[in-house]
């Protein structure tokens, strides 16, 4: 890793926060987005840690198994598609440095951009990919897990749909200078998929979270 290079799992909150809100164009949005995804996906795996033991909760030991290596690799994962987001970015913000005094200096600028851009929409459709991922998870456990917890779940939910929709708006601000139509039209078409169900499922899990009830467990 370069000696500058973002590594957000070894900040500290207060560093990140600093880094987040200074004149520098990275970490930026994508980046947050990640974050909150990663928080998201720990307290799932606190929650399904929670109920592991407890009578009340036994008839959902296989959810709650499942669970936790899942949302455990999905908050490690998480920060590292922040990184990348961050990595992306910065290519981006220097291929705006370029020189661009004459035509061989503008086709290269150009080329570069439209190379950066097509990179900083990559990183965070990850970052949605795997919202789309964590959201069937975090609906899995509302209603099948320590009720004292049913809020940490309520709120996995909100932050699930916030990282989405964040890492979307990224994707969507680089896609026109990437002048690439077919790949603007694939991406943005798989976003809105993504955003349709995982918007559909947080929803679902709150609902489920706010109702106190226990439900069902999951079919084998």
């Amino acid at each position: 890793m370069a000696e500058d290079e973002l590594h957000i799992a070894d900040l500290t909150v207060g560093d990140f926060v600093a880094r987040l809100s200074s004149g520098e164009p990275v970490p930026g949005g994508g980046a947050a987005s990640g974050l909150a995804a990663s928080l998201a996906a720990a307290l799932v795996a606190m929650v399904a840690r929670l109920s592991v033991g407890r009578p009340k909760y036994a008839i959902y030991a296989a959810t709650h198994e499942r669970a936790i290596p899942a949302a455990d690799t999905l908050a490690a994962r998480f920060l590292t598609l922040a990184d990348e987001d961050a990595a992306a970015y910065a290519g981006f913000a220097a291929a705006m440095k370029m020189p661009r005094e004459t035509a061989a200096e503008q086709d290269a600028r150009k080329t570069a951009l439209r190379d950066a851009a097509r990179a900083a929409s990559i990183a965070p459709m990850e970052i949605v990919r795997s919202c789309h991922r964590l959201a069937h998870e975090v609906e899995s456990m509302a209603g099948r897990s320590n009720l004292n917890a049913s809020s940490d779940i309520a709120v996995a939910a909100l932050l699930t749909d916030a990282a989405a929709q964040g890492a979307a708006a990224n994707v969507l601000v680089n896609l026109p200078t990437v002048a690439d139509e077919a790949f603007e039209t694939e991406m943005t078409q798989e976003l809105v998929r993504y955003l349709a169900v995982i918007g559909e499922v947080t929803s679902r899990a709150r609902e489920i979270t706010g109702s106190g009830r226990l439900r069902e467990p999951e079919e084998s």
